[in-house]
């Protein structure tokens, strides 16, 4: 579902975030069972919940991005991914359509392409951490989530400094990527600041006051700042705070939010 907000010309989406991890920061959006498989009917029910709510995106993710947290192998990643895509297969194919895999692997975004076909790729590393994405990604032809990212996740703590001007380091990143993604065949592509992604919650606050800067990009810009440290430092209130950021990210020009709650972020806007 697209939903449009007075006095904007696009609609504004929302994706909804489905884990397939023990170790994501947010529990409930865990859909592993306690022997490490899949709980196929939790996951589908949530898949069916979101798609009800006004998700526009189904992102499943089978690699933990948080910050600190250590990558799986691909043989794991896909371990968890393939049973998903086999129950959205054969008992929900309508919502195949709503596809997004968070993942920073080429070899995992051939698979789900071969297993599935055309989906949404939203990478973390915008290529950096496997030399095979962009060209993956290129090769098949794929929408492609570019997100803004510096280290891994288990080093991006310590590296927060931009120099005093996070949103024209941003910039410069995403120019960067602008001209490789043309040489590369890249045309479908949404730009992600990457909120908690080697940055403060007051450089996250900055980017969001600021993110109209990014508009001459003329690409989407996917906001995910769902439960992140940032949230809470506006406000204990975790709702209250999600409402109003989401707010902002709206206003300065976001078109996509990637929530973990479909229907709290479809009542805000």
């Amino acid at each position: 579902m697209c939903i449009f907000v007075f006095g904007m010309s696009a609609p504004v989406r929302i994706m909804g975030i489905v884990n397939l991890t023990g170790d994501s920061f947010y529990p409930p959006s865990r859909m592993l069972g306690a022997d490490g498989s899949l709980d196929r009917g939790r996951f589908l029910a949530r898949c069916r919940q979101m798609a009800a709510e006004g998700a526009s995106y189904l992102d499943l993710g089978a690699c933990s991005t948080r910050p600190g947290s250590e990558p799986v192998s691909e043989a794991e990643e896909w371990n968890r991914i393939a049973p998903a895509l086999e129950a959205l297969t054969s008992e929900a194919p309508e919502l195949l359509p709503l596809l997004s895999v968070d993942t920073f692997r080429g070899g995992i975004v051939r698979r789900v392409f071969d297993t599935v076909g055309p989906f949404l790729v939203n990478d973390i590393s915008l290529g950096q951490l496997d030399a095979d994405m962009l060209p993956a990604v290129s090769a098949l032809g794929l929408p492609y989530v570019a997100m803004h990212m510096r280290g891994t996740p288990s080093t991006m703590d310590t590296l927060c400094d931009y120099g005093g001007d996070v949103v024209g380091a941003v910039h410069a990143y995403f120019e960067g990527f602008a001209e490789l993604a043309l040489a590369m065949g890249i045309n479908d592509w949404i730009l992600d600041p990457g909120l908690g992604f080697a940055k403060t919650p007051e450089q996250c606050l900055e980017l969001l006051q600021r993110l109209s800067a990014f508009l001459d990009f003329g690409r989407p810009i996917l906001i995910g700042l769902s439960r992140k440290r940032l949230v809470r430092a506006v406000s204990e209130d975790i709702d209250t705070a999600m409402a109003r950021l989401h707010r902002l990210a709206v206003a300065g020009g976001a078109s996509i939010l990637r929530v973990h709650d479909v229907a709290a972020a479809r009542a805000c806007l």
